[in-house]
């Protein structure tokens, strides 16, 4: 799915510290393509056209919010 907004131009292809969400200069964003199920798209849209959000940004806390549940820092002490 891709932002309807989004252009090569716009912030959305530019390095992550263009973007509103303050990383790292150092950080950069890949494009990325995904099939979601068509139900889901439109609630996406629907939501990012009510709150002024592009979709992106949505999908970007998604992908955090998700790495944050499974993906746990490696032990400080190496015990199991």
């Amino acid at each position: 799915m891709q932002d309807a907004s989004a252009s090569p131009t716009s912030p959305e292809a530019t390095p992550a510290s263009a973007d509103s969400n303050g990383s790292d200069a150092t950080e950069s964003v890949v494009s990325t393509h995904v099939l979601v199920p068509i139900e889901q798209v439109h609630k996406l849209r629907e939501l990012a056209r009510r709150t002024r959000i592009h979709q992106s940004e949505y999908l970007r806390e998604a992908v955090e919010d998700l790495l944050s549940k499974y993906v746990r820092p490696p032990d400080a002490g190496g015990e199991s």
